[in-house]
């Protein structure tokens, strides 16, 4: 229902979830910050530059979007989501977060495997600004801390 997968598309979120890292994706094994049967979480490659290391939740099967998650996996997501965006406050020392997850090319979704934002804030950050601008590709070593406060706050 609803999929616009390309032909012959590696996922690269498969990839990261089964912990193969190679050109078809950008995330390291570095970047889990928890793992359980359902779903995974890593920190996000690309960076809006106000808000920096951000993550993503993701289902650990391949659903292209939200019309295929069964329910107890989005069950799931957002009980993983709420733990990690509360440890995102002291992980991060933001004032807030916000939560954001695409689907289809009309909803700007890129990777065709449900993943859901979790994007910290600041007061007075320019974070609507920088969605409508080039997000920026974060370097890997740049996202170790990010991924370790967390990892060491969920575990």
């Amino acid at each position: 229902m609803y999929n616009h997968t390309p032909k012959d598309y590696r996922c690269p979120i498969c990839l990261g979830v089964k912990g193969i890292e190679n050109d078809d994706t950008l995330l390291k094994q570095a970047d889990l910050v928890f793992k359980d049967d359902l779903v995974s979480v890593f920190i996000n490659s690309f960076w809006i530059d106000t808000v920096r290391g951000h993550v993503i939740v993701v289902p650990n099967k391949h659903h292209e979007n939200l019309y295929e998650i069964p329910e107890e996996v989005g069950h799931r997501i957002f009980d993983v989501a709420k733990k990690v965006a509360t440890a995102m406050k002291t992980s991060h020392k933001c004032d807030g977060t916000t939560l954001r997850q695409n689907n289809e090319p009309a909803g700007n979704q890129h990777a065709f495997h449900y993943h859901l934002h979790i994007f910290p804030r600041y007061d007075g950050d320019s974070f609507n600004e920088g969605m409508t601008k080039k997000s920026i590709l974060s370097a890997p070593e740049e996202r170790i801390p990010y991924a370790e406060a967390l990892r060491k706050l969920l575990s």
